[in-house]
């Protein structure tokens, strides 16, 4: 079990449990939680397979954080964002477990619509939302999909879209400051942690509250 509380039920009913030690999660969102998780889900990985590159790269991560949090999102993002209703979000391979994380932030943070799709699957159906008025960002790490992310965050701006993406590769999509961590499953984190900084401040700017969204509860049951 993977839980942030050492005496929980889950804890206690497991043979092994793994306190990701994030302390008290009051807010609703539980961006940390999240962050935490995903860091303990790498570190079994590492360790169950002997994965040392992988392990130095867990390591560096609080040093990569604190420059993610730095990245200014907000400033190139949120005049063109706050002017609509819906947006895409898109990923691939690990930064795709990040664009849904993303979609569910803005819906729950800001009260804005947001999907997420993979890179590979919005240059079908989709591509019928596309223009002026629909937003796109597109999360890309250093990583095998990186440039199949840029080609299509630069094929929905070549029709008209505003597409912002964390990748130098792109030539028309607008390019946000990102961290590399020199390894591709670490990567995405980074990129969610910049988002977070960003939807904190965009939800405050709509005068919204990020930790306690509307009609949401930090304990739900489930029958």
């Amino acid at each position: 079990a993977i839980t942030n509380t050492a005496d929980s039920p889950l804890a206690r009913a497991s043979d092994y449990a793994i306190d990701i030690l994030a302390g008290p999660e009051r807010s609703v969102a539980a961006t940390k939680t999240f962050i935490n998780s995903a860091v303990a889900g790498l570190a079994l990985m590492a360790h169950a397979t002997g994965d040392d590159a992988l392990l130095a790269a867990l390591a560096q991560l609080p040093g990569h954080f604190r420059k993610a949090i730095a990245c200014d999102w907000m400033s190139v993002l949120a005049e063109t964002i706050e002017k609509q209703k819906s947006l895409f979000i898109l990923g691939r391979g690990p930064s795709a477990a990040m664009a849904n994380e993303a979609a569910l932030k803005f819906k729950e943070t800001c009260g804005m619509h947001a999907e997420a799709y993979s890179a590979a699957e919005v240059m079908h159906g989709p591509l019928a939302l596309i223009g002026p008025d629909f937003p796109v960002l597109a999360l890309a790490a250093r990583d095998a999909s990186e440039p199949s992310i840029a080609e299509a965050a630069d094929g929905l701006a070549a029709k008209g879209a505003p597409v912002f993406v964390t990748s130098a590769l792109a030539q028309r999509a607008v390019r946000l400051p990102h961290v590399a961590t020199g390894h591709p499953l670490t990567d995405p984190l980074t990129l969610i942690v910049s988002f977070y900084m960003f939807v904190e401040a965009f939800a405050r700017h709509r005068g919204l509250d990020p930790d306690t969204p509307r009609n949401l509860r930090k304990v739900t049951e489930t029958v």
